[in-house]
């Protein structure tokens, strides 16, 4: 037994010891999170790429007067992200307002906004409480385009997992 203790007491304490391990390096290449961004007029939208579950497009009619092209980025996290454009339907009102008559408002109403130095009426406008979406973030566009560029550049991030970036109106 003398002898067991006496060649346990010979080795070295380092052989117990529990080296500690060096925390990880870091540079711009391993730490970096894949994100995608989507800079726009109203503002910028960005999200790590892998919390994206899914990226849809649609349209849809209201109250008979206004299709709406509409992009969705769901995350795992709490807030979807909304991308619309908003055009009037193409057909006559029983009282004869027509097409023409739409596309003539809605001429009057960008030139008094660009008279004036607003852009209201680009932007999302939400009415309290029937049209706000809780833990929705929402970007109007104001061409239909842009929100195709939006969903291409979404899509593919999302299904390949890479780092893309869409800008949107001028810098």
């Amino acid at each position: 037994m003398k002898t067991f203790l006496l060649a346990l007491a010979l080795i070295p304490f380092s052989l117990f010891a529990q080296t500690p391990t060096q925390p990880p390096t870091t540079n711009a290449t391993t730490s970096s999170i894949v994100l995608f961004r989507a800079k726009l007029p109203g503002g910028t939208y960005e999200v790590g790429v892998r919390s994206i579950v899914a990226v849809t497009s649609h349209e849809y009619i209201v109250d008979g007067v206004a299709r709406v092209t509409e992009v969705n980025i769901d995350t795992t996290g709490s807030l979807l992200a909304r991308f619309y454009f908003l055009e009037p339907m193409q057909a006559n009102s029983p009282s004869g307002l027509g097409q023409a008559t739409l596309d003539k408002a809605q001429e009057l109403l960008k030139q008094a906004a660009d008279k004036t130095g607003q852009d209201a009426w680009k932007k999302v406008v939400k009415n309290y409480p029937t049209t706000t979406h809780a833990r929705t973030v929402e970007y109007r566009m104001v061409e239909k385009a842009d929100l195709t560029k939006i969903y291409e550049a979404a899509e593919e991030a999302f299904r390949l997992q890479k780092n893309k970036s869409v800008t949107i109106g001028s810098e």
